[in-house]
């Protein structure tokens, strides 16, 4: 398929699942909308080598005026966001009684909030356009939960639901929301784990292991471009009709 012509904004893509993303659709022909605290010199160059044109803000997604600003710079520079992928994300571990009550807030306002905000700032033009994509990077634990991870199960059930009201909202145009809910993935997030667990004893292959056994019977990790090609998947004909959907990549983690 062909996105030529279309405009993607990905948050939190400046590296991992957000720039594996920003990668497939952007080989699909997209225009790319970079959003990340990283450097974006090397994302800006791998999306721009797909022959489309790419750009950068840095927007802090846990502040709304930001956030308006980013999709200022998306309707100036290309007239509107046609696929807007919510992927940025925070996690902090902690026992709810000792959980930080500002660490709560931001992470909240960064994977929730900053959902709704996207979603309620890309729906006009989507609609007026009579096409469009909302897809949120939840987790499998928008739909199950784990110790210590308060903050972050909340936030992601929170977005599994707020795609689901989307996903019935638009359910007569042209426009869908879904959800992909991926298992472990190896990002900063996951290898901090990893290196933790290590640091506790053994060795770095035996903590990734010991890791995924706990949780992901395929023993192994879900890929970015997984997650890419899926968002794909999502953008054709194929998917139009599937809307409100919180789509597990696990490795059978909910399976069991």
């Amino acid at each position: 398929m062909t996105l030529k012509g279309k405009t993607a904004l990905v948050t939190g893509s400046t590296s991992g699942i957000g720039l594996g993303i920003a990668q497939v659709l952007a080989r699909a022909g997209a225009n790319i909308l970079l959003n990340g605290f990283g450097d974006p010199a090397p994302a800006l160059a791998q999306i721009g080598a797909h022959g489309v044109k790419a750009l950068h803000h840095p927007a802090d997604l846990s502040d709304v005026g930001q956030i308006e600003a980013l999709f200022a710079l998306a309707e100036q520079a290309f007239g509107g966001v046609d696929i807007l992928v919510n992927n940025a994300g925070i996690q902090h571990v902690a026992p709810v009684e000792q959980f930080p009550v500002e660490s709560w807030d931001k992470i909240i306002a960064l994977n929730l909030s900053a959902v709704f905000h996207g979603t309620r700032l890309a729906l006009p033009g989507m609609r007026a356009r009579n096409w469009g994509r909302i897809i949120n990077i939840a987790s499998v634990h928008g739909l199950v939960g784990s110790t210590g991870k308060a903050a972050y199960v909340a936030a992601k059930h929170g977005v599994v639901g707020l795609t689901k009201v989307v996903g019935l909202e638009t359910a007569t145009s042209n426009v869908t929301c879904n959800a992909i809910c991926p298992g472990w993935v190896l990002t900063p997030l996951v290898q901090k784990q990893i290196d933790d667990r290590a640091a506790q004893g053994g060795d770095a292959v035996q903590a990734q292991h010991d890791l995924l056994a706990e949780k992901q019977p395929s023993l192994a990790f879900v890929t970015p471009e997984h997650l890419g090609e899926l968002v794909l998947f999502l953008c054709s004909e194929a998917g139009s009709q599937v809307r409100g959907a919180a789509w597990n990549v696990d490795g059978g983690w909910l399976a069991q």
